[in-house]
């Protein structure tokens, strides 16, 4: 009987056929196709959600700094006086920077290096390095972009200037608020100090966003100024033009009615709609708008993080800023008559 049972014993088969495995791998592929989109938005939303923290957190940095100093806000950047330290001259804030081995010195240094707030939460993890490099970045490379020069010219390794900001920048300011240093630039206007309580609507109004992102930060650099690699992360984000000088909004003639105006909304979504990996100069108007909103980042589905005036962060995308004017209902930090006009047509008294 054992015997025969062994004889007439065939043994279990082992291993897959060659169908079997078909199957089984269609379906692992089934299964990483379904979940791999569903695995990067839940990445996206993750990243969002740390920038919309980090906003947060130099929103706070910000309230902090104004009540600090009077009410008002910090300035943008300044030309340094020194290599070193945080001195600067208000006879040296001109059109160009007098001494450029010195550097700048950056508005989220004066938020960062009182200790209200660590220099990362300037940064995103969405976007490549986590954020645009210094225009001076210093003696570091890997503070450095792929063929990056400073403001002198010089590339790595050379004795240039370092400037006082963070490392990793991902975030921009609003230059109607947060004013760039042309304190004593010679144009018929020039920058000036904002208070927080001159603001209205200030849970309406935009002070901080992301940077938009393309090859190598290039969407910041200034091809005016040196080439294609010459970053310019320093800049805020100039969201009007004057009516008669175009993005020089400096020289903007000083009127009794309005001078300034928005971009055309539908013209600047034709403009968005052209940009790709490869383009260079928003930050500096050359993305054909009259300002610098081009350089507004997207990173998230068209959207990005707006940080108010009044400390709350939103999702939205700029278009929808623009149609809801929420860059600010005046150009806070210009002298003179700096009225919005709302047809973006010349005014006449």
């Amino acid at each position: 009987m054992v015997e025969q049972r062994l004889i007439g014993f065939r043994g279990r088969r082992s291993g897959f056929t060659l169908i079997e495995l078909l199957v089984v791998i269609s379906i692992i592929a089934l299964l990483i196709g379904i979940l791999l989109p569903a695995l990067a938005s839940a990445r996206k939303t993750a990243q969002a959600v740390v920038v919309s923290s980090n906003a947060r957190s130099v929103l706070q940095a910000t309230t902090v700094y104004t009540t600090a100093n009077k009410g008002y806000f910090p300035v943008s950047y300044v030309y340094a006086a020194e290599r070193t330290g945080y001195r600067w001259e208000l006879d040296q804030q001109r059109e160009t920077h007098p001494n450029s081995i010195n550097g700048y010195i950056h508005w989220s240094h004066a938020l960062f290096d009182g200790g209200e707030v660590p220099d990362d939460a300037f940064e995103s993890p969405a976007v490549l390095s986590r954020g645009a490099p210094r225009t001076n970045p210093g003696p570091d490379f890997e503070d450095w972009e792929p063929e990056q020069v400073n403001d002198m010219g010089q590339a790595f390794g050379a004795d240039g200037p370092e400037d006082r900001q963070v490392k990793r920048l991902a975030f921009a300011c609003n230059a109607a608020i947060i004013p760039r240093n042309k304190f004593n630039a010679g144009t018929r206007r020039e920058a000036k100090l904002v208070k927080e309580n001159v603001i209205f609507r200030s849970s309406n109004t935009i002070l901080i966003t992301e940077f938009k992102e393309t090859a190598n930060w290039r969407s910041l650099a200034d091809p005016s100024a040196g080439g294609e690699n010459k970053i310019k992360s320093h800049r805020p984000i100039t969201p009007f033009y004057g009516l008669s000088a175009g993005a020089d909004v400096f020289n903007e003639i000083n009127r009794p009615v309005a001078s300034y105006a928005y971009p055309d909304v539908e013209q600047l979504e034709d403009i968005l709609r052209t940009i790709d990996d490869n383009q260079v100069g928003l930050i500096v108007g050359q993305g054909g708008s009259n300002s610098s909103l081009e350089a507004v980042g997207d990173t998230f589905d068209g959207r990005a993080n707006y940080g108010y005036v009044d400390g709350h962060v939103e999702m939205r995308m700029l278009i929808d800023t623009l149609k809801e004017k929420q860059w600010g209902d005046r150009f806070y930090s210009m002298s003179g008559n700096n009225k919005i006009d709302e047809d973006g047509q010349p005014g006449t008294p």
